[in-house]
């Protein structure tokens, strides 16, 4: 599965606008929104019940920030067992703060996947 997200990646198209120069992962992608693939409401289900551990971003496709937040999460559970406390919950705080950050953009369907696709709530408009 990761291989075949690198993979889609190296496959990029460069499209060269009079502007800039930005990566897009086809053409369509450049000139207007689309919806993900992904369902909004297991999305939002993952992200509210294990946002901590990061398993909603595996889902969507974001394996780096995926990564990252299991790492904090980890890095909370392995501070709390060693006793160090104040390490253990600003670990958690950040891991918690981030969270819900990312819970909130995808109730508001601001949210991307790792394709750069929208996750859209039932109905929304891409404008």
């Amino acid at each position: 599965m990761v291989l075949g997200t690198l993979l889609r990646y190296i496959k990029m198209t460069v499209t060269l606008t009079s502007d800039s120069l930005y990566y897009a992962p086809n053409k369509e992608s450049c000139y207007m929104k689309q919806p993900s693939s992904k369902s909004y409401p297991v999305a939002v289900c993952i992200s509210a019940i294990f946002g901590v551990m990061g398993i909603h971003h595996f889902y969507l496709g974001r394996y780096i920030e995926g990564l990252i937040d299991l790492s904090l999460f980890i890095a909370t559970i392995y501070f709390y067992v060693n006793g160090h406390l104040f390490w253990a919950i600003g670990f958690g705080i950040v891991d918690g703060i981030h969270t819900f950050i990312i819970t909130i953009m995808l109730l508001t369907g601001s949210f991307k996947d790792g394709e750069g696709n929208y996750v859209c709530y039932p109905g929304q408009r891409l404008a």
